[in-house]
């Protein structure tokens, strides 16, 4: 009788460490795919609705009062340009210095943490940002997502503090 009880307390007990195994298991997967749960509610491609950009605390309307541009989210990488409103094609260096200083492009890599978005650049427009990681803050609501920065150099003239704000729709 007692070697029967011991098989049953035996079996009962694999069961039980198997069930545990089974619970880690699942935790483990839970915890490396919640980052990017986050991620996936952010995946699509949104188009610019507004920009607020504060340069040293004053506010900055360099790229006039209806820019354009799109913002691409995959899983995993980032895609942002726009440009200014009041583009004009050029020609002469003193022209083409304008467009430059009208736009803002780059890509990168970024993860989500709650309400942070962060970045690393590989590729930017001004070459001075590839290789730095930046921090949005972002808030969905609807159709809209709203990201803004923390302080941060002005990536066209680094000795100054910038706040960028930008809402952006999604089109897809």
């Amino acid at each position: 009788m007692r070697e029967a009880v011991s098989n049953v307390t035996m079996r009962a007990l694999l069961k039980e460490v198997r069930m545990i195994r089974l619970i880690c298991a699942v935790m483990l997967v839970l915890l490396i795919a919640a980052p990017s749960l986050g991620q996936q509610s952010l995946v699509g491609t949104y188009k610019l609705v507004s920009i607020t950009v504060e340069i040293d605390g004053a506010p900055n309307q360099g790229m006039g009062k209806a820019p354009h541009g799109y913002f691409v989210l995959t899983p995993t990488r980032a895609i942002m340009f726009y440009t200014a409103d009041n583009r004009k094609f050029g020609t002469s260096v003193d022209e083409k210095a304008a467009l430059f200083n009208s736009m803002v492009a780059w890509s990168g890599v970024y993860r989500v943490e709650g309400n942070k978005i962060i970045y690393t650049y590989d590729a930017s427009w001004t070459e001075n940002i590839n290789g730095t990681t930046a921090v949005l803050h972002w808030e969905l609501s609807g159709n809209r997502l709203t990201v803004t920065t923390d302080p941060r150099p002005w990536p066209q003239n680094p000795s100054k503090t910038m706040i960028n704000r930008r809402v952006w729709e999604k089109v897809e």
